[in-house]
């Protein structure tokens, strides 16, 4: 078992693990381990230290002031010694290993079932572990050192987080026939609200960036919205058809309609802007082999009309 000074790696394993779960059971059981192992060796820890490591008087447990100090380190070392395997792999020339990935629901079902297929064949020894995810929990994962990278939609303008731009997507409006705007060629925010606007939920960075790029927080929508949101663009296409209205969806959610659907696409008036969507990640992450081989997937899985958006404006997120 390696050890730093008296430190085992493996006690700050356990250590990382219950400040995760904040709760002695379910940390052993995400580590393998019985209850009283870890407890035990979290003790030790404590005994070696000095120092009260966690409050246990709270439920769920929480770090102690110097007990958050030494656990943050810990996620340092224990990434650093996982360098060691990084560096093995570049020596033997292979990429295999476990990519722990979250991405965000807009995306993820285009471009998921071209990555695994893809991912697959190319480098059988990957192992992909997927969640869709909102943006918040994306991130906040990221920085708990639960997922390897993110697949979501960027600038981020957030330290510590590296972003590494992947595609590009405009935006068009999916309307109802019976819509006001339905014969124009191009829509703009005053035709949106028109008719009943559907937008997704509350937590979707794509509903930011749709307020942000027609404007419509300088609009009064209340009047306008239909007291309905979704999580899935795909819903909020077949409510169109059903009940009218209007939604906005990437570009690449438009080049999967059916032809039919299709004709009811119309671009956003006056905008050339488009939605940048980018692998994140922090610096301490330290599988740079297999972040290589994902992006290079996911480029070639990429609509090749995506990959020509680059030069455009970059719409924010505004993130609070």
């Amino acid at each position: 078992m390696a050890r730093i000074g008296n430190i085992s790696l493996i006690q700050l394993e356990y250590l990382v693990a219950l400040d995760k779960h904040r709760h002695f059971i379910r940390a052993a059981e995400a580590s393998h381990v019985t209850q009283p192992t870890l407890s035990m060796q979290i003790k030790k820890l404590e005994k070696e230290l000095g120092v009260k490591l966690f409050d246990r008087s709270r439920q769920p447990i929480v770090p102690t002031d110097v007990g958050t100090l030494i656990i943050e380190q810990a996620r340092k070392i224990l990434n650093e010694t996982r360098r060691v395997e990084e560096i093995l792999q570049s020596y033997r020339g292979t990429v295999s290993g476990d990519l722990h990935i979250g991405i965000i629901p807009t995306v993820s079902p285009y471009l998921m079932p071209y990555l695994i297929n893809r991912i697959g064949k190319k480098y059988p020894e990957i192992r992909l572990h997927v969640k869709e995810l909102l943006t918040e929990e994306i991130l906040g994962r990221l920085q708990a050192d639960e997922l390897d990278l993110g697949i979501l939609s960027t600038p981020l303008h957030m330290e510590g987080i590296i972003e590494r731009p992947l595609f590009y997507e405009k935006f068009f409006v999916y309307l109802h026939p019976s819509h006001p705007a339905y014969e124009r060629k191009m829509v703009g925010a005053t035709e949106l609200l028109q008719d009943k606007l559907w937008l997704l939920s509350e937590g979707n960075c794509f509903r930011n960036q749709t307020i942000n790029l027609c404007a419509l927080d300088e609009l009064n929508t209340s009047e306008h919205m239909f007291d309905y949101e979704s999580g899935s663009l795909e819903t909020l296409m077949r409510i169109v058809d059903m009940e009218g209205g209007a939604t906005i969806i990437p570009q690449w959610a438009s080049l999967e309609l059916s032809e039919n659907k299709a004709a009811n696409l119309r671009p956003v008036d006056g905008s050339k802007m488009v939605r940048e969507v980018s692998m994140v990640y922090t610096r301490n992450f330290v599988k740079a082999r297999l972040i290589d081989a994902l992006e290079d997937v996911v480029k070639v899985s990429t609509p090749e009309i995506l990959r020509q958006n680059t030069g455009a404006e970059v719409v924010e997120l505004y993130l609070n």
